[in-house]
């Protein structure tokens, strides 16, 4: 475990990860994440700066209304931008930082991913799966074979 406590968030990320316009329209965020199995896409503009990150939950709300208000169409909804239901100026994290204090953020967050950004761009995406396999990666490389344990 204590390989583990040398990795980074670049160790571990997803680099140069799929990330879409504040202008795409949410019928094909719906498509992204059903063809990738994605919780969430990071928006970036042009130069490839954060904006935002919408997630599944955002998508849902989208069609969240209150008793009193008019019911849109389905197809209305889904013509909308994911500029309009995205989550403005989301946490991010940089490259360099440790795992395990990564670890303690999703945790503390409850949250399934955090978009990297180095310089203002996005240059990658960590995951709870990627964290788990880091901790798995870090085990492995520190098992004793049966046969070379230690004598007494």
């Amino acid at each position: 475990m204590y390989e583990f406590l040398q990795y980074q968030v670049r160790d571990a990320m997803t680099a140069d990860p799929i990330a879409i316009s504040p202008k795409v329209k949410l019928r094909e965020v719906e498509a992204l994440f059903e063809s990738h199995d994605f919780n969430g896409v990071p928006i970036v503009d042009d130069q490839g700066c954060l904006l935002g990150i919408l997630t599944k939950f955002d998508l849902l709300k989208a069609f969240s209304f209150d008793a009193h208000a008019l019911i849109p169409h389905y197809d209305e909804i889904m013509e909308q931008t994911a500029e309009n239901i995205m989550t403005h100026d989301p946490v991010s994290v940089e490259p360099h930082l440790p795992l395990s204090r990564l670890l303690q953020k999703l945790v503390e967050m409850r949250t399934k991913s955090l978009p990297v950004v180095e310089n203002h761009r996005l240059v990658g995406i960590i995951a709870r799966e990627d964290v788990l396999k880091a901790l798995r990666r870090a085990a492995i490389q520190h098992e004793i074979p049966a046969h070379e344990e230690p004598q007494p």
